[in-house]
């Protein structure tokens, strides 16, 4: 998953629960006029301009909340970048089936590999049989 991907799904998750907790917050994140990806977009254009390239949760939590809180807020331009979160990310049990099958697929391709290896006939080197001609003190 790309870090902004993951980004929007941390702040998605937040808000979701602070909606379920706060009645008033509720009704703001619920407006038709606000989504996800101009939150996102509002919060980088702020975090752009801020000049800082760290921030706790907290902040950025903030600035979320306050933009489903501003009727009239400016979001910016989309901001083409890569966003590091250090959070991690509940997989959903559909996610989990994808990754173990892929993780099995992974075994039996590498397992499959091992087996078409050891099947080969292993060759002599050239270097063992440079050992046998080379002449020794005792051949003398």
């Amino acid at each position: 998953m790309k870090g902004t991907e993951h980004f929007k799904r941390t702040i998605q998750m937040y808000l979701e629960q602070r909606a379920a907790e706060d009645a008033l917050f509720a009704k703001n994140y619920r407006n038709p006029a606000k989504n996800i990806d101009d939150c996102v977009t509002y919060i980088l254009n702020y975090v752009q301009r801020s000049g800082c390239n760290g921030f706790t949760d907290g902040e950025i939590f903030g600035q979320a909340v306050h933009y489903y809180d501003e009727n009239e807020i400016e979001v910016g331009k989309p901001i083409q970048c890569h966003v590091a979160v250090n959070h991690v990310v509940e997989l959903t049990a559909e996610e989990k089936a994808e990754a173990r099958q892929n993780a099995v697929r992974r075994y039996q391709e590498e397992e499959l590999r091992k087996l078409q290896n050891r099947s080969k006939p292993r060759t002599a080197t050239k270097a063992t049989a440079q050992e046998v001609q080379q002449p020794n003190l005792f051949n003398f």
